[in-house]
């Protein structure tokens, strides 16, 4: 939009996007600011001068004025100096933002509950709140030919690996894409391997869970429209802590880790384990199940191949439906759904009492992930487990599970193994797998290689009643 106006006889023109730029500031502190000033506008200095607004710069460059344009600022000209001109921050920073930052898909029963928004500004706001340090340094890139989407680099200094920033910094420097969606697509255009299922960075709303990643060393990358932050270097059982597993005594902390651990297990082979056995390995099912198990598929007709691979399409039908729909429809149709369409493929004959409860564990033992990329990825390595199972058996898994681990050991996240601790092995390393109590995780993680290794210092306090027993 193009508009003119005067001031004691000098004509100003200004351009600016009437959709993005605040209308009350527009009016308030720059319409009202000039015509309303008895100061006397002679050049552009006298009308900076006047205008109550920060930031305020000089401007003759056209791709920079084009530029600043699309991002809600305002350019005024003087007719006398058509050369160049004022450009005025006046963006619109709340529209078509949502005002509710409360984490919805990495919720916790304690703990905060401040989550991150659409808007950079925000974002990097909270996060200055919650790290108070002149150390945390943020570097701002222009990314995306047709976007022009802002994204922040952020990490601390002194504490970060040099190797591992300026693998960061190159990787975004060297990225020529059009239109930056999400940070999801700086993580696949930025991965060492896009052609692995698992995330190699790890992509969180929660702002507790990436002031842990910055403090212990890691690099997070924030894009302008999306509420996620990707962060790395990452391993593979980084994805199964939860921020809440610090908020609890470190005993219960480390017992719903482990739960963790044992529900991907189950959740990846039980299924493909209840294929193997039905189709080749019937010596191994104790006599006392036996029973149980013949009765149960007596009026199935499919092998237990067809009998699985129906159930575990049905179920991810019903979660993706479920994810689709509304809120409250979403939910009834996977309680409701889920019952009906148990009960009625069992008494249709399609599939047995057995793998219902086998099938329905796995899909609960696979939400028990804290990060929503890795149950994904948990879903989808069941299918290949299965028909590598109804080819051949328990040899078929054993295939399988060494494909996945020498997938593994070759996937990297900004140059940083995936599999340390395990692989290369660090003894040091090991004591991340559980949540250990405060006094033995001074230091940071090894693999991140930081500059500083130690968080904190451990002193031993002195029991007040030993005080009143020397009395």
């Amino acid at each position: 939009m193009q508009s003119d106006m005067t001031i004691r006889n000098k004509l100003l023109h200004l351009s600016f996007y009437n959709s993005i730029v605040n209308h009350e500031m527009l009016h308030r502190d720059l319409f009202t600011v000039i015509q309303y000033s008895n100061a006397e506008i002679h050049d552009l200095n006298d009308l900076k001068n006047v205008i109550p607004i920060e930031g305020i710069k000089f401007s003759s460059n056209l791709s920079e004025i084009s530029l600043s344009l699309l991002h809600g600022f305002i350019y005024i000209q003087l007719d006398t100096n058509l050369n160049e001109g004022l450009l005025i921050n006046i963006a619109d920073v709340e529209k078509g933002y949502r005002k509710n930052n409360l984490s919805e898909n990495e919720y916790s029963v304690i703990g905060p509950k401040v989550a991150f928004v659409e808007d950079l500004d925000t974002n990097l706001n909270l996060l200055r709140k919650e790290i108070i340090s002149d150390k945390l340094v943020l570097e701002e890139q222009i990314k995306g030919s047709i976007s022009k989407t802002r994204v922040v680099i952020a990490y601390m200094d002194g504490i970060v690996n040099p190797q591992h920033l300026n693998t960061v910094r190159q990787r975004l420097m060297d990225l020529d894409f059009d239109v930056i969606f999400d940070t999801s697509t700086l993580d696949q255009i930025m991965s060492d391997n896009s052609n692995t299922p698992f995330p190699l960075f790890m992509s969180t709303e929660r702002v507790d869970r990436m002031k842990f990643n910055l403090i212990n060393g890691h690099i997070a990358v924030f894009s302008s429209g999306s509420p996620y932050v990707i962060s790395g270097p990452t391993t593979i059982f980084d994805f199964f802590y939860s921020p809440e597993d610090f908020y609890l005594p470190w005993v219960l902390g480390s017992f719903f880790r482990l739960i963790r651990y044992v529900g991907v297990t189950f959740s990846i082979f039980a299924s493909p384990l209840y294929v193997s056995v039905m189709t080749f390995h019937y010596s191994v099912v104790p006599r006392g199940l036996l029973g149980p198990i013949i009765e149960s598929r007596t009026n199935v007709p499919f092998p237990p191949f067809l009998e699985v691979l129906f159930m575990e399409i049905t179920v991810e039908l019903l979660r993706e439906a479920g994810a689709r729909l509304p809120t409250k429809v979403g939910q009834t149709l996977g309680i409701v759904g889920g019952v009906v369409l148990g009960q009625a493929a069992v008494q249709a004959g399609l599939t047995s009492n057995n793998l219902i409860i086998i099938v329905s564990l796995s899909a609960l033992a696979s939400f028990a992930t804290p990060i929503f990329k890795m149950a994904n990825t948990i879903r989808f390595l069941r299918f290949p487990m299965i028909f590598l199972s109804a080819a051949w058996g328990g040899l078929g898994m054993m295939i399988g599970v060494m494909f996945l681990l020498g997938h593994l050991l070759r996937l990297k996240s900004f140059g940083a193994p995936y599999l340390v601790p395990v692989f290369p092995f660090r003894a040091k390393g090991l004591k991340e797998f559980l949540r250990l109590p405060y006094s033995l995780t001074w230091n940071r993680p090894g693999f991140l290689r930081p500059l500083f290794a130690r968080r904190y210092t451990v002193r031993k306090h002195k029991d007040i009643g030993d005080d009143y027993n020397n009395e």
